[in-house]
């Protein structure tokens, strides 16, 4: 057990000096906490609406599109 915190870099050393079925451990513990979301993309839906008032969706992307022309 260790009793002092690790830099960074302390860390990924002890981690190359694990054996290899404790590393491979090691990786999948932090790909699995890693895939995890902080934050759900519904959480999005609605920002910047405002934006978006009393615009033209067919207006918008005709303008857009005169842009790539020129």
């Amino acid at each position: 057990m260790m009793a002092a915190r690790l830099t960074f870099y302390e860390l990924i050393e002890a981690a190359r000096q694990l054996p290899p079925a404790s590393r491979e451990r090691l990786v999948r513990a932090l790909a699995e906490k890693r895939s995890e979301p902080e934050h759900e993309i519904t959480e999005l839906r609605g920002l910047g609406k405002e934006i978006w008032n009393n615009q033209d969706a067919q207006e918008f992307v005709d303008h857009e599109r005169n842009d790539w022309e020129r």
